[in-house]
């Protein structure tokens, strides 16, 4: 239809019916193949020599320039040129490769040249930078989103400074950087595979979410609910249930929860931030703790790595993660504080305000909060009040979600890991993305299946209530590739590798767990991503933490609890600075599935976050980093925390109408 509104209108302007339009599509179609046709010819020039070099560096941070090409070999007359010094290179016979490790010292482009017997025979430049820049748009993207309330804006600047610090701060460089922005950095986090993956679950799940409440299904669960869920009390108790309940992967978790349980916990009066906080502090706790998630591949795989580079260590990847469980004391406690705060029904901090709002006003979510409630709470998803309301409508096409999510982990990770393999080592061998894909699409044909098939929806009214679903995901999601286009300007700046820079050095043994919590929270904190933190942190910890018990005499076996309390202190501290991040992911997908204003979930979560983990750093991580024992740390801990809400918290007051409204 555009097409043909666009030819009609150059058929009239131009008096020839369809002649200039024919002419300029021509010559559009003519430049393109030429351009098509001179693309393989310029591919296949290649130079002899390659310098792979980071496009910006840090100053006095070393770094690795290696040289790639067929005319590479081994000989010794290669020589590294950069800032008037000479460095030798190494040849790697398995890859064919010459490399040097070599640092900058003073800001500014550098050029590197590569020479054989004098001759110049490579040239490329990279950037120096001071580190203290590269933390630059984490901050001011998390300080704009906290200071001005809106993420979107305050993200996209982020992007646009870190991109404009790869390139250069001038006047030029800014202008630069805001297309690069958006044409690298944004466009790049929409294009990577796992990033659309989980894209497509997220909109087929708010899909197959509009769908069941259309059809009437969640009302029918509400209904059945209802019953037992009668107070705000039973109401969270049941949402953190659930919470644990879809344990198999974070994202999965926050979306089934967040989307299935809003209805029943706005009919409480339960305010959206505090389902946000529920969803939040049950999904990546439960994900990171659990032995059979998605979760599990990818941490024994960075473990497994990193004992491979220490010489005489006799422990496998698994055996670490499992005693690594025993020493995460925010996953654990994260769980202990959230279902006690619903058995005492005491708020603190600007939690207290959001129940308070919802319990004596019935409004779940403050005046200026930004939600699309058009999509996620419309008129248009109310069920039609001629057909029945089933909790069958809703429970088939979850249940097939859950149990078609884990069916396709066991399939994807059977078919990787091998025949006789053990049920962790399949799930961890899984293709998780596949899986959730998969799983959300069968879903959401199930419910649109069973909305047709009782004729309580047309085809026409199932596909725009998948629709309406799906339109409540689409802020977040424009929210989410930001964040990972941020994320990616973090690792261009190597922000992770300045942090730890400047918080590893000279650390005792007993304080190693601690320091390294604390940094895999700064960075999880500023990047937004727990997986990144790990990615980051877990093959810098165990040499780390080995090298240091070596040097000071203790590595030997009754001294492995540091090892392990330093593995759990990456994965622990990388979901604290998670949940305290506005910028993270799964902070993000809590506050669209709980239909919650992002930055009122950053601000109310951030108090009881915060309350667990330094209760668990000080009262766990460091006193076992000296020989305390775990179990013991986890029994002082928990009645602490329960102390703070008691003495901090006030109860919440309920009006008197909220029995009637949960009833009716």
């Amino acid at each position: 239809m555009k097409g043909q509104r666009f030819g009609m209108l150059m058929n009239h302007r131009s008096g020839q019916p369809g002649r200039n339009f024919e002419m300029l599509a021509g010559f559009v179609m003519g430049m393109f193949l030429l351009i098509a046709a001179a693309s393989p010819l310029k591919a296949q020039v290649t130079e002899p020599y390659q310098l792979n070099v980071p496009p910006v560096v840090l100053n006095d941070t070393p770094f690795e320039v290696v040289v790639s090409g067929k005319a590479v070999d081994s000989v010794s007359t290669y020589r590294l040129h950069i800032a008037e010094k000479t460095y030798p290179l190494v040849y790697h016979a398995d890859s064919e490769t010459l490399s040097a490790e070599v640092e900058l010292s003073e800001s500014g482009t550098a050029e590197i040249t590569l020479t054989e017997n004098t001759v110049v025979i490579a040239q490329t430049e990279t950037r120096s930078i001071p580190g203290w820049l590269s933390i630059l748009p984490p901050l001011i993207a998390i300080g704009l989103a906290l200071v001005f309330k809106r993420v979107v804006p305050a993200l996209f600047l982020g992007v646009w400074i870190g991109a404009s610090i790869a390139v250069g701060l001038t006047l030029g460089g800014f202008w630069q950087g805001l297309l690069e922005a958006f044409g690298t950095y944004v466009l790049s986090a929409m294009a990577t595979e796992s990033h659309v993956s989980i894209i497509l679950f997220s909109l087929m799940i708010g899909g197959m979410v509009g769908i069941i409440r259309k059809n009437g299904g969640t009302h029918g669960i509400v209904n059945k609910m209802i019953d037992w869920a009668s107070n705000p009390t039973r109401g969270q108790v049941a949402t953190n249930v659930l919470g644990i309940v879809i344990f198999f992967d974070d994202y999965a978790n926050t979306l089934i929860v967040g989307n299935t349980m809003r209805s029943i916990t706005d009919k409480l009066r339960i305010s959206r931030e505090k389902l946000a906080y529920i969803v939040d502090s049950t999904s990546a706790p439960v994900a990171s703790l659990a032995l059979v998630t998605t979760w599990i591949g990818f941490e024994v795989g960075l473990i497994n790595d990193a004992l491979a580079t220490i010489g005489g260590l006799d422990l496998s990847g698994y055996s670490v993660f499992l005693e690594s469980i025993l020493y995460r004391f925010y996953p654990w406690l994260a769980l202990f504080f959230v279902f006690a705060i619903a058995f005492t029904d005491r708020e603190y901090g600007p939690m207290w305000k959001a129940e308070h709002r919802a319990r004596t006003t019935g409004d779940v979510i403050g005046e200026d909060a930004q939600v699309d409630e058009t999509a996620a709470d419309g008129e248009e998803l109310e069920p039609k009040p001629d057909k029945p309301v089933r909790a069958i409508n809703a429970v088939i096409p979850v249940a097939v979600l859950v149990f078609g999510v884990l069916y396709f982990l066991y399939t994807t990770g059977l078919e990787a890991a091998g025949p006789g393999a053990s049920i962790r080592e399949i799930i961890g061998a899984a293709d998780s993305y596949t899986a959730l894909m998969w799983g959300s699409i069968l879903s959401v044909i199930v419910a649109a299946v069973l909305s047709m098939a009782q004729r309580i929806l047309t085809l026409e009214e199932t596909v725009e209530a998948w629709y309406s679903g799906l339109k409540s995901m689409l802020f977040a999601m424009i929210v989410l590739v930001l964040a990972w286009a941020l994320s990616s300007t973090t690792e261009v700046l190597h922000t992770a590798e300045f942090l730890g820079s400047v918080l590893s050095d000279a650390l005792p043994p007993g304080l190693v767990p601690a320091i390294i919590f604390v940094l895999a929270a700064l960075i999880s904190f500023a990047t937004g991503t727990s997986w990144g933190t790990m990615g980051i942190l877990m093959p810098l910890t165990i040499p780390l933490t080995w090298s240091i018990m070596q040097a000071n005499g203790i590595a030997e076996p009754e001294y492995y609890y540091i090892l392990y309390n330093a593995v759990s202190a990456v994965l622990a501290g990388a979901v604290f600075g998670d949940h305290c991040s506005p910028i993270s992911d799964t902070t993000i997908l809590s506050s669209m599935a709980s239909g919650c204003d992002h930055i009122a979930h950053v601000n109310t979560q951030l108090p009881y976050a915060v309350s667990v983990g330094v209760v668990g750093l000080l009262l766990g991580t460091v006193p076992t980093g000296f020989g305390f024992p775990w179990w013991l740390s986890m029994l002082i801990c928990a009645p602490l925390l329960l102390g703070i809400l008691w003495y901090f918290g006030k109860p919440v007051e309920a009006a008197p109408e909220t029995e009637v409204a949960v009833k009716g």
